[in-house]
């Protein structure tokens, strides 16, 4: 499974971006698929999730309502949109799946696929 993310650029503070993630061979519309980001030295972070049915995690809860993941079959892409963002969303962001269609987690060790991680900058 190779799964590309991509979308990630310089933003400037309380800007907005788009994130998609495809992958050649294989149908996402039958799996669930996580965002994680990572700053360098700090550990992976999971954001969101969404399982092959549709349904959206949010980790924390409260990130929904700033991101917002979801996803386009006849595409083959995952999105998550993010919106007001601020220095503290300044990472790499990844996309991931482990080829189950209902299984949601913030726990990046549940994951086996991995995109190449798209870079999001925020400066003014």
């Amino acid at each position: 499974v190779q799964l590309q993310a991509s979308g990630g650029g310089l933003v400037q503070p309380g800007g907005s971006l788009t994130l998609s993630c495809t992958a050649a061979g294989t149908r996402l519309g039958y799996y669930a698929v996580a965002w994680f980001r990572q700053v360098p030295g700090w550990e992976r972070e999971g954001l969101s999730c969404i399982t092959a049915s549709g349904e959206s995690h949010y980790y924390p809860d409260s990130r929904k309502g700033r991101f917002t993941i979801s996803r386009d079959n006849a595409k083959n892409t995952i999105y998550l949109q993010m919106k007001s963002l601020n220095y503290d969303d300044a990472a790499v962001y990844y996309c991931a799946t482990d080829l189950r269609g209902e299984t949601c987690s913030d726990y990046d060790g549940l994951y086996r696929y991995w995109g190449q991680g798209t870079l999001v900058t925020v400066s003014s």
